[in-house]
């Protein structure tokens, strides 16, 4: 079972930087890719209709998390100034064949996400990100 953060691309207005985080931090395990071509991949995966979540399209789901048509949400998360969250995680865990553990640093005994590709291969690759809410950064050992 997968765990959405809601958020709405929509009408969102913070700095560029702060918004790429998700892409930068993705960009620390992806060798040779840069946050902006991550997010572009991920974006031209969402516009393919590309499996996100068993047994639903991946445009209702686009729909129904920002209550805009999933031409506009995926318009405004090709925009640098946007953030990324869940569904990106989850397409960036069926383009990398990756699973992505999500640690929620808010509390010291929240518990971690864990995000797997919905193909029947097994992830061959493991990514950790802490999340304070806002900012996504690389998990460090």
């Amino acid at each position: 079972m997968h765990s959405f953060f809601i958020y709405s691309p929509i009408n969102t207005s913070l700095h560029i930087t702060a918004m790429s985080c998700l892409f930068n931090s993705l960009s620390h395990f992806i060798a040779q890719t840069d946050p902006h071509a991550i997010r572009q991949r991920i974006c031209d995966y969402l516009q393919a209709n590309s499996p996100i979540i068993d047994g639903m399209a991946t445009h209702d789901v686009l729909q129904l998390d920002s209550l805009h048509p999933s031409e506009q949400y995926i318009g405004a998360m090709r925009s640098p100034s946007t953030w990324g969250g869940a569904i990106e995680i989850q397409a960036a865990c069926n383009i990398w064949n990756a699973r992505i553990v999500v640690h929620d640093i808010r509390s010291g005994h929240g518990q971690p996400i864990e995000f797997l590709p919905v193909s029947t291969v097994a992830a061959d690759k493991t990514f950790e990100l802490e999340w304070s809410g806002g900012h996504y950064e690389p998990r460090r050992p």
